[in-house]
C-alpha cells in the first residue's frame, strides 16, 4: 500500500468543515496505487474518498477533476468530485492538494470473464463520445515524450536482450506516431490506466470507472489497447484471451464504431500500450519513491506482454 501523506482523522476533522458532507466518523488508507494517498472516508453524510495529491500539483488538477465531473453529467459512470463551500474540487490538506469524490459501490473484478469485459467495452465507448465536448485539454503525460525522457533513465539498468528489446520499439514507435495512419486516428480525453483494479463490479453490473489521474487527450485507439491488455489477458504469459478481446471490442464497436485508421493501427497501438507500462514499471521499479508503504509492480509483466503482441497478432477490431 502507498501512503505518501500520513492522514488521520483528528486532522480531517476541521478539514472537512468546508464541504457539505457532516462530520468524519472514519478514514481508511486504501491498499492500492503508487502516485497518490487515498483513503476511504465514512461521514454523517455517507462514503466517500479522499485523495492527496502526491505528483500532480494544483494547477494541473482541473483538468481530471472536471472531466469527471463533466462526464458524470452524461450518465457516463464515474466518481463525482465534491465541491467545497466556494465551489472549488481541489483544496489543500497538510500542503498538498486533495479532493472528495463519491464512492462507487461494488468491488473490482480480478477475474474478469467475457460479460465484464463487454460492459467494459460499452461504457468505454460512451465515455469517449461524452468526452467530445470537454472544452480542457492536456496532452496524455506519459505519452510518448514522456517514454523519450524516462527511456535513458533505465536503459542502464536493463539486461542487453531487453535494452536492445527497448531501443528497437521506441524505434518503430516513433515511426508509428509520425505516419499517416495515426494521425487519422480519433482523438480526446481517455482514462489511459483502464486495468481491473480501476473498475467496480457489482456481480455482472458494472458501476463505475475511477482513478482518472493518467487521463490526457490521446487517440482513442490506445485507451482500447491499454484496456484490453489487462482484461483480456492470460496473466501468467500475456497472450490475449480470444472470448474475452472479441467482447470488449465487439461491445466498443456496437456503440462508437471502429475506423478503417484504427484497424490499421490496431497491432501497433497494443504494442505502445504494452510499452506505455513497461517504461513506468521500469522506473518506478529503479528510481523509487519515499512511501510509507511501496512495493512497485514487476516490470517483467508488461515485458512478456510488449514480447508477445510483436510476435502474435491480435484478433482484428472488427
Amino acid at each position: 500500500m502507498a501512503v505518501f501523506t500520513p492522514v488521520t482523522l483528528d486532522d480531517v476533522n476541521q478539514w472537512i468543515t468546508q464541504f457539505p458532507l457532516g462530520k468524519p466518523t472514519a478514514l481508511k488508507g486504501i491498499a492500492s496505487g503508487i502516485e497518490n494517498s487515498n483513503f476511504f472516508l465514512d461521514t454523517e453524510q455517507g462514503e466517500y474518498v479522499l485523495t492527496i495529491f502526491e505528483n500532480l500539483s494544483f494547477e494541473q488538477l482541473p483538468f481530471y477533476l472536471q472531466l469527471m465531473r463533466h462526464l458524470a453529467d452524461r450518465q457516463v459512470l464515474v466518481p463525482a468530485p465534491i465541491p467545497n463551500q466556494q465551489g472549488e474540487l481541489i483544496v489543500a490538506l497538510h500542503g498538498k492538494p486533495a479532493a472528495i469524490v463519491t464512492k462507487l459501490e461494488g468491488s473490482s473484478q480480478m477475474a474478469p470473464q467475457p460479460v465484464h469485459c463487454a460492459e467494459v467495452g460499452a461504457m468505454l465507448a460512451r465515455m469517449h463520445l461524452a468526452g467530445r465536448d470537454y472544452p480542457l485539454q492536456q496532452p496524455n503525460l506519459r505519452g510518448l515524450d514522456w517514454w523519450n525522457e524516462t527511456t535513458p533513465k533505465v536503459l542502464p539498468h536493463l539486461s542487453d536482450s531487453n535494452a536492445h528489446l527497448l531501443r528497437a520499439e521506441m524505434h518503430f514507435q516513433e515511426a508509428f506516431a509520425g505516419c499517416d495512419t495515426y494521425k487519422q486516428l480519433q482523438t480526446g480525453p481517455v482514462h489511459a490506466d483502464l486495468f481491473r483494479n480501476n473498475v467496480m463490479f457489482d456481480g455482472e453490473r458494472l458501476t463505475g470507472f475511477f482513478d482518472f489521474y493518467f487521463a490526457g487527450c490521446d487517440t482513442w485507439l490506445f485507451d482500447v489497447a491499454v484496456t484490453v491488455n489487462d482484461w483480456c489477458i492470460d496473466l501468467d504469459t500475456g497472450v490475449l484471451d480470444v472470448a474475452r478481446v472479441r467482447a470488449l471490442l465487439d461491445a466498443y464497436h456496437g456503440v462508437r464504431p471502429f475506423t478503417d485508421a484504427e484497424q490499421t493501427a490496431w497491432q501497433p497501438m497494443l504494442r505502445a500500450g504494452a510499452l506505455r507500462f513497461w517504461l513506468s514499471r521500469l522506473y518506478d521499479y529503479y528510481q523509487p519513491r519515499e512511501a510509507e508503504m511501496l512495493t512497485p509492480h514487476d516490470p517483467t509483466h508488461f515485458e512478456r506482454i510488449l514480447r508477445e503482441r510483436i510476435a502474435t497478432l491480435a484478433p482484428k477490431l472488427f
